[in-house]
């Protein structure tokens, strides 16, 4: 049952952009740091010859505890609002990316990147952002989740290029060091520009009757179809995503060249992701959900089609249809968790439903780099992308129709 989400007090239209901007800004920041691990990634086979699973643990580690940490980020983002959190996210970000630079074993390499920077960057991502933003923007609730999710997709364009650019002239211990300097500069400087907005108000008995709790939530089944959406996303994205530079480097195109392309196609993502989320307000959710699973299709049928470093524009169309509808299915999902369960709890529904990203996430990243070492190619991977992305698709549809009834 669709209720009537509780506006945030007092807080003019000016305002409520500048707070979207500053938002996005500080996601990019935090995913920046984290997409980077694919350049990394690279640099570690290199450096310390681990096999291609063996690398992708600590990704696939850093995906399950952004998943399983989110609802207890969502139940502290509504008790203590968007300022704490990121000061407190920012702070861990930092000494993850100092300590980074520091390690030596693949086990030191899953434990600081995987849980510590995790939830450091957790800190600063879309968790924390869409229930004081869906209380905001109302009415233009898609356009306004868009917005903020496509700093995913900008992190993940910008951090591929500048990473290799960094390692490439100050090493890799250097360029997460520096990092990290940065990171401690701005973290006040972010955490400042929300002042005192992204808390609710103390829950009245009149707010309560009009929003969901976590338990009513779950009791639907439109509660476990949203768990299996960000699940089979998570897994279609992430066979691909963690590792294409990987491919491209494999197949024979020069790696800072094979940066620059990928980076560039996932600046798409910006325009495709709030494309998306506008259209999803006028169109519906679902459908607009469905033609960025189909782009996202053809981005990696095009990459199943590169067999030689000749294919200059197949690379290119493989980044450009991958990179448009890179996270663009985000403002969708998460625009529809706000549809179906508006109200003070939204933090903590949207922070448990997003274990599906996390599993999702996690499985299809490590997975890839197994079946890289079982069959010596990336096509098998990429094969169980598409057939992924269509059980996204699927679970989508079926929540065209909001919940009937509480219990």
């Amino acid at each position: 049952m669709s209720g009537t989400a509780v506006p945030e007090p007092r807080i003019s239209m000016r305002r409520a952009w500048l707070l979207l901007a500053a938002a996005f800004v500080t996601f990019s920041v935090g995913a920046g740091f984290m997409h980077s691990y694919t350049v990394f990634l690279v640099t570690f086979l290199g450096v310390f010859d681990w096999t291609r699973a063996e690398v992708s643990v600590a990704y696939a580690v850093s995906q399950l505890v952004s998943g399983f940490s989110s609802p207890v980020v969502g139940i502290l983002v509504d008790r203590l609002g968007a300022r704490r959190l990121i000061l407190i996210g920012g702070c861990i970000l930092t000494a993850g990316l100092l300590i980074s630079s520091r390690v030596d074993a693949l086990w030191q390499v899953i434990v600081v990147y995987g849980v510590i920077m995790t939830i450091g960057a957790n800190c600063l991502g879309l968790v924390v952002f869409v229930p004081f933003l869906s209380r905001l923007f109302v009415h233009k609730r898609g356009l306004a989740v868009s917005v903020v999710q496509s700093a995913n997709g900008f992190a993940r364009a910008f951090s591929a290029p500048v990473a290799t650019m960094m390692i490439a002239n100050l090493g890799w211990r250097g360029a997460y060091f520096w990092q990290g300097v940065f990171m401690a500069a701005i973290v006040i400087p972010l955490a400042a520009s929300f002042g005192h907005v992204g808390k609710p108000p103390p829950k009245r008995a009149a707010d309560a009757a009009h929003g969901w709790t976590l338990r009513q939530a779950m009791r639907t089944p439109h509660f476990w179809l949203l768990g299996l959406v960000y699940m089979f996303t998570g897994l279609g994205s992430f066979l691909v995503a963690l590792h294409q530079i990987a491919f491209a480097v494999d197949i024979g195109f020069d790696k800072l060249y094979a940066a620059y392309v990928l980076g560039l196609g996932a600046f798409l993502s910006l325009p495709g992701v709030i494309l998306t989320g506008w259209v999803s307000d006028y169109i519906g959710r679902e459908l607009a959900a469905i033609v960025t699973y189909g782009t996202s299709i053809i981005g990696v049928a095009c990459a199943l089609l590169i067999h030689s470093p000749d294919q200059h524009l197949m690379l290119w169309l493989h980044s450009c249809f991958f990179g448009l509808t890179w996270g663009a299915r985000g403002p969708s999902i998460t625009a529809k968790t706000a549809d179906l369960f508006p109200g003070p709890n939204l933090g903590a529904i949207l922070g448990v439903i997003t274990i599906g990203t996390g599993l999702g996430a996690a499985g299809g990243s490590w997975l890839a780099g197994a079946v890289f070492d079982w069959t010596g190619s990336y096509r098998v991977a990429f094969w169980l992308s598409i057939l992924f992305y269509l059980g996204g698709a699927v679970a989508f549809w079926a929540l065209r129709r909001p919940p009937a009834i509480r219990t």
